[in-house]
């Protein structure tokens, strides 16, 4: 009898257990805030599009971002994971000048992006802001010296996989990476593709589920696209096609889009 009661018990531990790591779970896939965790200034492509045709031109309207400060999707969505894992932020601190800030900055964006997130005591400490959206709105040349060369981003090993997996199978598996990352409170970086054409070439950070309406058969998520400083995006994924789409913008035409996990082990 006792030892019935305490394989009972133990179940009803471990289910408890297991509830709790799933609402915790929960809780931080929904903890990413995109106005507090995102940078405030926003990347440009060095090519403009035109219905999903690109080119080259000089000017930029008022809602298309001049060619400034160009090839950083992956950079700056590889940042936004990297201090929402690594950094943490003191309001009430006095703010570092350029020097120092410039050597904390780079202690964050030196880190594996995959590594397990640092607890609360051995994260880096920001003085003076209360998030990264802050501090990067106005310290934006501090942070754009000194989060990385985007220029090196075109030679990373994933790429290379837009040249041989692109099958509904591995977009599948990538919806189920996707699923689970999620699931797990973690952040997924999308490197976008529809190689051959090129329509797009980005990288967006994908942190959370978007409601769906009723009777919507598509998956809805919420994105941090480094090329629109102002809103989340939204990427969708179609069950009955197996394929992932995207939001329409001045860069995109919208709709498919093949997707790659970036950032989520080595070489990736």
């Amino acid at each position: 009898m006792l030892g019935t009661w305490g394989k009972s018990a133990g179940v009803y531990w471990l289910s408890a257990v297991a509830a709790l790591t799933t609402v915790q779970a929960s809780a931080a896939a929904s903890d990413f805030c995109f106005d507090r965790d995102t940078l405030a200034f926003q990347n440009a492509t060095v090519l403009k599009y035109k219905d999903g045709v690109p080119f080259l031109r000089a000017k930029s309207t008022s809602d298309d971002p001049a060619n400034k400060y160009t090839r950083r999707c992956f950079v700056m969505t590889r940042t936004a994971m990297q201090f929402r894992k690594f950094a943490r932020f003191d309001p009430r601190g006095a703010p570092l000048d350029d020097k120092a800030l410039t050597v904390r900055i780079r202690s964050v964006t030196r880190r594996q992006a995959w590594a397990a997130p640092l607890p609360e005591n051995q994260r880096i400490v920001f003085p003076g802001y209360a998030s990264l959206r802050e501090m990067s709105k106005a310290r934006t040349q501090v942070f754009q010296e000194n989060i990385g060369s985007g220029f090196i981003t075109y030679f990373r090993p994933g790429n290379g996989r837009m040249f041989f997996e692109y099958s509904r199978k591995y977009q599948e598996r990538t919806h189920a990476s996707l699923d689970a990352a999620l699931s797990h409170g973690d952040l997924f970086v999308g490197y976008l593709s529809t190689y051959p054409k090129l329509s797009i070439n980005h990288a967006v950070l994908v942190y959370a589920r978007n409601k769906s309406l009723p009777g919507d058969e598509l998956e809805h998520y919420l994105a941090y696209d480094p090329n629109h400083a102002e809103a989340p995006r939204e990427l969708t994924w179609s069950p009955r096609e197996r394929a992932f789409a995207y939001q329409k913008d001045i860069d995109f035409i919208g709709g498919f889009v093949r997707v790659y996990q970036s950032y989520g082990k080595p070489l990736q």
